[in-house]
């Protein structure tokens, strides 16, 4: 389990080992019609998927408790909010001094405005995705909150220009 996030943060996740669940094509088109929108129904869902709400629900319970619907969640529009400049930031810690990964993890936790922590394999050690109000807002964030994190390195910033969602692999 990986290390406990201040109050009021999101935890830093990491993925256990896990059990894949078998799928049929009901269960993926359930899954695609959750994942364009999942505050539909089970009535709803059936009655698109040619199923009873009793059966939707079902089918919905054991995604869930098999794991391939891990949570929900709402997804915010950054930019409507005032945070009109997203940066995904590549992270190599220093190898002087030797931090942990876990006190890493903790200090990037607490930052409000990294809305991600990914630990990777390659050219950097994180990828995080930042937002901001402004270029200006990024700056003072990177100089004063990014910069001052235990065992930082090197940083490599790429400023979002647009993106688009894709639907996944179902």
């Amino acid at each position: 389990m990986g290390p406990q996030a201040p109050e009021g943060q999101r935890p830093f996740t990491q993925h256990p080992h896990i059990t894949m669940i078998e799928l049929d094509d009901t269960d993926r088109a359930l899954l695609r019609a959750m994942a364009q929108d999942s505050t539909q129904s089970a009535g709803a869902l059936g009655r698109k998927l040619g199923l009873s709400q009793p059966a939707a629900w079902r089918r919905l319970k054991r995604l869930r408790d098999g794991g391939a619907i891990a949570r929900q969640r709402l997804d915010l529009d950054v930019a409507a909010l005032g945070f009109g400049v997203t940066v995904f930031l590549g992270i190599s810690l220093a190898s002087k001094g030797r931090v942990s990964l876990a006190d890493f993890e903790r200090a990037v936790s607490a930052i409000p405005e990294v809305q991600t922590v990914q630990h990777v394999l390659g050219l950097y050690d994180y990828r995080l995705r930042v937002v901001a109000r402004d270029l200006a807002d990024f700056e003072r964030i990177l100089r004063r909150r990014i910069m001052t994190l235990p065992g930082i390195g090197a940083v490599d910033a790429n400023v979002l220009l647009s993106e688009e969602r894709l639907a996944g692999p179902l």
